[in-house]
């Protein structure tokens, strides 16, 4: 149970028109001010932290619950603070309270609450976000100084009955700036006592002491609404002239706050997904195309048959019946090729899944398989280069390289009459090549039909078909960041065998460490049937 240790503060007592008979009106809990609980403790309310429905908190004197003297009836939340109407019951006691609180002597409030939702900042001080309100008491210093009872509406004290005058007094009701007295058959003669009595109490509420009047309370501000009409209009005035002030000062202290003093307040926006600086594209496998392993992926090894000796056919012997007919064997040689699996893994915390925007795990999943992709790729270009015949070396003139294109053709072709359909080369090859120029500086392999270009070093045109029509400089060019630096390599496609199978994404969770672990992964293997089939030319 939190009671709070009461505080100085200052108060208007005041009764407001429409008020019920015996009631006190006020503010039960100022939010966001610090006060200290009986305990030492110090405690701070948030809006919302007291119920405003439920069993009606019982209204006792300095918080003893023998002393009890009425309950709150009404609870109105606001922005700065809990609002509260309370009845006084009609006992020796709760006359005693309402004398005290016309007086002054009782004019601060004090709540008795049991936190249900809180925690502490850094200051040690109790932040209470909801709380359960059991009570409310009558003090003479309360521990918020906006805590205070801003309305007192309540019966004149019995008299003796005075012969002449009707047996029950007068109501009078006590309001800031003025009385109003009710009369019930008065004689001339009894006028001036009633209100000689009700002067007198009027004298001494308005003795006590006033607070300066900057900012309306948040009692003062509901009183004045009930009251209406000029009264609110006003207070009205006031809590805007205030509000003016409040602003300028704010408006004035701005500059002398930059963004580096509250970097904690700053958002920091996100402007789309985040710059890949890597194409994951696949220029080799995705030219030679990828195949599905001919044994459904049970297996490591696979074989991959080939023509080693073809039969023979040939003149019969002698060019007479009856003479030797060519008779060859044909060897097939049974190549076992291998897979090779590539995988890697990641390991990201629950924080990086959870909290990240955009979402890290999509972004490193996604460059996890353009990852798997830019290996396997490397491992096919890797295996053609290696499986290839090397023709010679370029020494960079225009001559020489005509000179090792035609002579890879003819190697290609010899005794297969296949043609040569790809030329596989890194982006610094590509570069020379497209930098050579002839004798005159003109490109040697310009766009075909350029403008001003007379027709000259047109071999680049065409397409790869058959001899008389095109040559080797119509090969499809396919330039690979993998490929070895200063080599090309001029292949038939078809003899380049690239198998794969993808397996996908794994993870599993790691409790202990509040993380999960990714794994991607796939086979691949290469085949290159006959290495004449491929030729390498480097350059120095």
């Amino acid at each position: 149970m939190i009671r709070l240790t009461p505080s100085q503060i200052t108060v208007d007592a005041a009764a407001a028109e429409g008020l019920p008979s015996r009631s006190i009106s006020g503010v039960a809990v100022t939010y966001d001010e610090t006060a200290t609980v009986s305990d030492g403790t110090q405690v701070r309310f948030l809006q919302g932290s007291l119920p405003v429905t439920g069993r009606d908190p019982k209204l006792y004197m300095q918080h003893d619950s023998n002393q009890i003297v009425g309950k709150v009836v009404e609870r109105v939340d606001t922005a700065q603070g809990m609002m509260f109407t309370a009845k006084i019951s009609a006992t020796r006691l709760g006359d005693e309270a309402l004398t005290l609180a016309n007086d002054g002597v009782i004019d601060a409030v004090s709540v008795g609450v049991t936190p249900t939702k809180f925690r502490y900042d850094e200051d040690g001080v109790m932040i209470v976000e909801a709380a359960n309100w059991s009570e409310l008491s009558l003090v003479s210093e309360g521990a918020f100084a906006g805590a205070v009872i801003t309305d007192v509406a309540a019966s004149a004290p019995d008299e003796p009955a005075v012969e002449g005058i009707h047996e029950t007094e007068p109501q009078v009701e006590l309001i800031s700036d003025q009385e109003t007295t009710q009369e019930t058959d008065m004689t001339d003669k009894n006028e001036q006592p009633v209100v000689e009595a009700a002067q007198a109490t009027v004298d001494k509420l308005w003795a006590q002491p006033k607070r300066e009047f900057r900012m309306p309370s948040v009692g003062e501000y509901l009183a004045a609404y009930h009251i209406g009409g000029d009264t609110f209009r006003k207070v009205n005035e006031e809590f805007v002239g205030a509000q003016k002030a409040k602003q300028s000062v704010l408006e004035a202290a701005a500059g002398d706050i930059a963004t580096t003093d509250t970097p904690g307040l700053l958002p920091v926006p996100v402007l789309g997904p985040v710059f890949q600086d890597i194409n994951f594209i696949r220029p080799f496998v995705t030219a030679i195309g990828a195949r599905a392993y001919p044994d459904g992926g049970t297996q490591k090894t696979f074989i991959r048959p080939t023509i080693t000796t073809h039969t023979s056919v040939a003149e019969q012997t002698g060019g007479a019946e009856f003479g030797a007919a060519s008779a060859t064997t044909m060897v097939i040689a049974a190549n076992s090729v291998t897979k090779k699996t590539f995988a890697g893994q990641v390991t990201l915390s629950v924080q990086d899944i959870d909290f990240t925007s955009p979402a890290a795990m999509t972004q490193i999943m996604n460059d996890l398989m353009g990852q798997y992709m830019i290996a396997t790729d490397n491992f096919a270009v890797d295996a053609q280069v290696a499986g290839s015949t090397t023709i010679g070396q370029w020494d960079g003139t225009p001559e020489d390289l005509i000179l090792f294109l035609y002579g890879a053709a003819r190697d290609i072709s010899n005794g297969s009459n296949l043609f040569p359909t790809h030329l596989l080369l890194g982006a610094d090859a590509w570069a020379k090549l497209g930098s050579t120029v002839d004798s005159d500086k003109r490109p040697l392999f310009p766009m075909v039909g350029v403008p001003g270009l007379g027709g000259y070093n047109t071999l680049g045109a065409g397409n790869v078909t058959n001899w008389s029509t095109t040559n080797p400089l119509g090969l499809q060019i396919i330039v690979d960041s993998n490929v070895a630096a200063k080599t090309m390599i001029v292949f038939h496609a078809p003899a380049s065998e690239y198998y794969e199978a993808i397996r996908g994404l794994l993870s599993v969770e790691n409790p202990g460490t509040l993380s999960r672990t990714f794994s991607y992964y796939g086979y691949a293997s290469f085949f290159q049937a006959k290495a004449t089939l491929a030729q390498k030319i480097t350059y120095a």
